[in-house]
Order: structure tokens, then sequence, then C-alpha cells
């Protein structure tokens, strides 16, 4: 089975946020897939299928199945792009969160823009665990999938020591996503998931998908630049749409293989 590692949401190698990408041409079972995505280690492998003209898509982390994820769908289209098909134009994945979407911009090499479901988030209480947590200030928190904490400014996230098994402690939520407005991007965030395997995530897309709604709420902008402060770090264009999110970026091979099964 042929194999690759895309840095997506980079500009260049060892930026960015690494994915797998496992184009499969027999059927795997979740096992086979989930054992895969252990062997990897990597936040997340994607295992990408020809259905028809579509492409059926799904995410595994080292430990759980994901039902969304954004930098190894972007990944999945760079290689779709580079080794599949060198003309493509829009390609439609088939996954747990819908059909998604992503279309290369022709503007910039091997740049994407994928199109995702919001998820935009409802007021919660901040409960002392949570501050805890990230051992900082949180002015206030909300809920999605995530567990989304506003931080007061780009220092204390860029700063941030999380405690990750308090993290793992906070009920109802996949992750913690912590986030600020930013100094020179409109809001900048960090994520941490550490019952996915995920300690922190480099560059997260599925988080955008709730920051997106969030910040233009906030801000009374549909089009902004969003940089997440992992250590990696990368840089996301967004634009709120609605009940969808349009969230793009650019993509770098490092690797292709072979697996073995």
């Amino acid at each position: 089975m042929k194999f690759f590692i895309v840095d997506a949401f980079a500009e260049e190698v060892f930026r960015g946020n690494q994915a797998g990408v496992c184009l499969v041409d027999k059927p795997l079972d979740d096992q086979t897939m989930q054992n895969i995505a252990a062997e990897n280690n990597l936040a997340e492998t994607a295992f990408i299928t020809q259905n028809g003209s579509d492409f059926d898509l799904r995410w595994f982390s080292p430990e759980v199945e994901i039902d969304l994820c954004g930098h190894a769908t972007l990944a999945s289209a760079y290689v779709i792009s580079r080794f599949v098909n060198e003309n493509m134009g829009t390609v439609y994945f088939n996954t747990l969160s819908g059909k998604l979407s992503v279309t290369p911009k022709g503007d910039y090499d091997d740049y994407f823009e994928m199109d995702f479901p919001a998820r935009k988030p409802t007021k919660t209480t901040l409960l002392p665990l949570m501050r805890e947590a990230v051992e900082c200030p949180v002015l206030e928190a909300h809920r999605s999938r995530d567990l989304l904490l506003l931080l007061p400014d780009e220092n204390a996230i860029r700063t941030l020591k999380p405690h990750m098994d308090l993290i793992r402690r906070i009920q109802d939520c996949f992750a913690v996503i912590v986030t600020a407005r930013g100094d020179e991007a409109d809001f900048v965030s960090r994520f941490f998931a550490p019952n996915a395997g995920m300690p922190e995530d480099p560059v997260t897309g599925s988080s955008h998908s709730t920051l997106i709604p969030f910040w233009a709420e906030r801000l009374g902008k549909q089009q902004m630049t969003a940089k997440q402060l992992s250590k990696r770090g990368g840089v996301l264009r967004c634009e709120d749409c609605g009940d969808r999110v349009k969230i793009s970026g650019r993509a770098v091979l490092y690797l292709t293989g072979e697996i073995f099964v």
C-alpha cells in the first residue's frame, strides 16, 4: 500500500502538522487501520479509497478513529493532486462528518481550500478544573465537540504549560482549545487532546470549525487569518460561511513509501 507523510499548513518541511496518508487499494478492516495508525504514531493517519469520482476518507489517531480532521484532509488532497490525478479540480471526500470538498487554489503551489461544517460553540459554565488544567486566567468557556477556553492574550497562549492529567479529567469533550486575539493574526490557538493520543496537536484544522464562527462573531469579520502557536506552528486562512467554514493552507511532501500488511 502506498504511503505518504505530508506536512500540512506548512510552507516548508518540519513545520505545520504531519499527516500519514494511505492509498487503500484493497479493503482494510477497522482494527488493521487502527494498528497502522498506532505504528505510524502520527497525530493522524488518513485512509483514502477511490469511490467512483469521489473518495472515501477515514482518519485515525494512534488510539482512536477521529470524526473530523483538517490537516489530514489537506494532506489527502495534496496526495491525490500529486499522485492520483494531477489535473484534479475539486475533490470530494465521503467522511464521518458528511461530504467534504477540497479545492486547489491556482494562485499558489500546493495551496488548498477546504469546505467544512461549522461547529459554533455555546457558552458553558467555567469550572475550577478548567482553570486548573491550564493554570492561567480563563475569561470564558464554550463547548462544541471540543471545549474552548478564551484566554486574555496571545502571550498567555504562547507560554501556556497545561496539565495533561487534568485535561484528561474534563468531561464531555474530545479536546481542549485555548484561544485569544492575535497580535498579528486575527486570532491564535493551541489544541490538546491527550485522551486521543495527542498531548498537543501542532496545527488542527477541525478545531477551526469551532474557532472560525466563534471569532467571526466577536470580530465582525468573515475572512480571517489564524495562527496555531505550537512548537512547529502553522498559518490558516479562514472564512466564515454561516453553517460552513472554509479553511485554507499549503502542504509539503516529506516522505513516500510502502506499507506491507
